[in-house]
């Protein structure tokens, strides 16, 4: 079997093993929650053998491995659960499978993620790469320092200072990034602009820097010196012989970066009621209903295992010492 297909079925095998112990993780820890489902919807005057007859209904009155299994063995089937929300003591079940709940608020998360993904990553790169090009110049120190100041910030005080200079003092765009299915295109991007915006000033100055110090690191390697004794330009040195070669740190860095467009976003989408994943989650762990909450975290834990193989195999695929063996 040729390496790089052996190094990638490795990497595939492994991330499928991190996956369920993630899983565990997921259900140990939402299990350490404080509070019951139960006991928060009867309130705090019914008996225990009511709260213990609802227990029951809930299949809460479980062993956790036993739930914990029949929980794995349910989504290896594709499906998630039922949502607590709705289901009442008097035996009315208006509940709601968690993959309803979870679909919509997904396609928003990837919606924002994808329009925050299309500028950022574009304009990253670019930075980078002309950061490096012009190196110790001007341009190459304001570039640093002022992505160096949006990232010292956290996002909910860029989230702010965007809101009062583009909703409040200019009104440019809306504060509040109020979309449902029924929203138009132009429309949705219209009204997720700042929240792209703030993802983007947060996540850019990683990536750029990133790219930027892969060059960099690459220009002192002896066939760039060979490249520029036969006369190549800088331009043409760091696009044609040190930017291929850089990829693989760059597409890591850009990996890590996407996957925090979905796993990290919990914070904007709060900020500007956005309605994602992150804020389901959020209005999940506050009335304790635990299906959407294992739900939201095992899609979060998927996202961010899967965007970091496909940097792995990125970087295996881009590294010529696996792609021509001796």
């Amino acid at each position: 079997m040729h390496p790089v297909l052996t190094t990638v079925v490795q990497r595939l095998g492994l991330g499928i093993l991190t996956l369920f112990v993630v899983s565990f993780i997921i259900f140990a820890s939402i299990e350490l929650l404080p509070g019951d489902f139960g006991q928060a919807v009867l309130g705090q005057a019914a008996t225990e053998e009511t709260v213990a007859a609802f227990r029951k209904e809930l299949g809460l009155d479980q062993p956790a491995y036993i739930r914990y299994f029949e929980w794995v063995g349910n989504v290896l089937q594709g499906d998630l659960g039922t949502s607590f929300s709705g289901r009442a003591a008097s035996g009315v079940d208006r509940s709601r499978p968690v993959l309803e709940l979870v679909a919509p608020r997904l396609e928003n998360t990837l919606f924002l993620a994808g329009m925050t993904a299309a500028i950022a990553v574009p304009l990253a790169l670019f930075l980078g790469i002309t950061t490096a090009l012009y190196r110790n110049s001007i341009y190459d120190r304001s570039v640093n320092a002022a992505t160096l100041t949006t990232i010292s910030f956290p996002e909910f005080f860029v989230a702010y200072i965007l809101i009062l200079f583009l909703a409040s003092l200019n009104p440019i765009f809306p504060s509040l990034a109020n979309i449902d299915a029924t929203t138009e295109f132009w429309d949705r991007i219209y009204r997720t602009a700042l929240p792209a915006l703030t993802l983007t000033l947060v996540i850019v100055a990683h990536m750029m820097r990133m790219t930027r110090a892969a060059i960099i690191n690459l220009l002192a390697s002896p066939y760039i010196q060979m490249a520029r004794l036969t006369g190549a330009s800088q331009r043409e040195v760091i696009l044609k012989h040190a930017l291929p070669n850089a990829w693989a740190p760059i597409a890591t860095v850009i990996a890590f970066n996407l996957a925090y467009l979905v796993v990290g976003v919990v914070v904007v989408e709060v900020v500007f009621v956005y309605p994602g994943i992150g804020q389901l989650m959020v209005d999940s762990v506050t009335s304790r209903d635990i299906p959407v909450v294992q739900a939201c975290a095992l899609i979060f834990a998927i996202t961010y295992i899967l965007l970091n193989l496909i940097a792995d195999v990125i970087g295996i695929i881009t590294n010529p010492r696996l792609l021509h063996p001796k």
